[in-house]
């Protein structure tokens, strides 16, 4: 294995860390606020994809940089 394919790896570990501590993150705070289980999971699950699409289009933005 490549040391760029390490880092690569070692990026997408800590994009899906921070996704799940984000999307943890909103489901307890709506769970806070009185919202049902479905409410908080539902939260949970968009605050989740939307940091995975954010970290998405920046990885494709600096991609287009480097080449």
């Amino acid at each position: 294995m490549t040391e760029r394919n390490a880092v690569i790896l070692l990026a997408c570990a800590l994009t899906l860390v921070i996704a799940a501590l984000v999307g943890a993150g909103a489901g307890y705070l709506a769970r806070r606020d009185h919202a049902t289980y479905p409410t908080a999971l539902t939260r949970a699950a968009t605050a989740f994809s939307t940091t995975l699409t954010l970290a998405a289009a920046i990885a494709t933005a600096l991609a287009s940089l480097v080449n």
